[in-house]
């Protein structure tokens, strides 16, 4: 079975053998004070840095998951208030986690074929999910840059859980960046990356709050000695440091993405059964393509492509019974990829 699901999604082919090696070299009982773990952190850094081209004076920080990341924002970024701008089923509970600790916070919900409202607001920090998994929309870096130009003295904070990895991401539009490993990174769950700027390095310690195990403080300066406040997924760490070696640069991924997303669009607009649930193509999502139909077709598609070898993903929250999603991540082989849209193709011409 291909599984196409969007997180956790495949795996790389390769995490076999390095999972073997890891288990042959000790690094499964790794003592993550130690100077070999140390060292692996150290050049999963650097190495996470020069394929994401992210800029030298940024910090990146290793956290259990995408979630956390939410927790460790509010607690440690906001002291009064922050905006929410969401479309979606996950930006929506990144908003209703940070209320549960910021009850301040504010959120401003727009249509999935809408852009991201772009305005000027009153607020410490503006947090934007950059690629909704839910749905299959993205906001775009020339969009967040007109937002920060608006908003020069805001923090922002960008959920990149779908699509660091996959697509190029500026980097410099944002102060904290994070994603778990489990979509485009084709790795394991149990393991985000948190990329945090200059400004946000000192915001955090302006606040200096302390008051929870996994403050930003505290991680940026165990991070210093390139260590984490906690027993780190070493095992994710290690399969992260080993992929990012073999992997091409981002721009390389990024273009390899972007055609095969414009494949997938350009089969969908060929369909009367199949449609994309996003229909603004410029908000469309480049590595999750999330599709609509009415629940039987849905339904039947699902059952037909799994007795063909191809899993798909459900569709999400409220959009469950309407639609499925088709993951574009960089660990599908271009011949899957082509396999599935062969099989879609059939579907389409067979009769209901």
């Amino acid at each position: 079975m291909i599984s196409f699901y969007p997180g956790p999604s495949r795996v790389y082919e390769s995490l076999p053998k390095h999972m073997e090696e890891a288990y042959r070299t000790g690094v499964l009982s790794m003592n993550h004070r130690s100077r070999e773990c140390m060292h692996l952190v150290k050049e999963t850094t650097r190495e996470l840095k020069k394929k994401l081209r992210i800029p030298a004076n940024y910090k990146v920080l290793f956290l259990s998951s995408a979630t956390e990341c939410w927790e460790v924002i509010a607690q440690s970024l906001v002291k009064g208030n922050s905006i929410h701008l969401f479309n979606g089923a996950f930006g929506k509970k990144w908003f209703s986690y940070t209320q549960a600790l910021r009850p301040q916070a504010r959120g401003v919900a727009f249509d999935l074929n809408q852009p991201l409202p772009v305005n000027i607001y009153m607020t410490e920090m503006i947090c934007i999910t950059q690629n909704e998994t839910s749905n299959g929309t993205q906001v775009t870096m020339p969009l967040l840059r007109h937002l920060r130009d608006l908003n020069p003295d805001c923090l922002f904070a960008v959920d990149a859980t779908s699509s660091m990895g996959g697509i190029r991401l500026d980097f410099s539009l944002a102060d904290v960046w994070f994603a778990s490993v489990q979509k485009c990174f084709g790795l394991p769950a149990g393991l985000a990356v948190m990329v945090c700027s200059p400004r946000a390095v000192t915001r955090a310690f302006e606040l200096n709050k302390h008051a929870h195990y996994n403050s930003l403080v505290n991680q940026l300066l165990y991070a210093e000695k390139h260590q984490t406040t906690h027993t780190p997924n070493v095992l994710d760490i290690y399969l992260l440091n080993k992929t990012l070696h073999n992997a091409p640069a981002i721009g390389i991924t990024h273009k390899r993405l972007l055609a095969q997303a414009k494949a997938w669009y350009a089969l969908l607009q060929q369909s009367g059964k199949y449609k994309p649930l996003c229909t603004d193509t410029a908000l469309q999502s480049h590595t999750v393509i999330a599709v609509t139909a009415p629940a039987s077709r849905v339904k039947q598609v699902k059952t037909r492509a799994a007795n063909a070898g191809f899993l798909l993903g459900e569709g999400y929250g409220d959009l469950q019974s309407t639609t499925f999603r088709i993951a574009n991540f960089p660990a599908l082989k271009p011949k899957e990829i082509l396999a599935l849209q062969e099989f879609l193709k059939k579907e389409l011409q067979a009769s209901p």
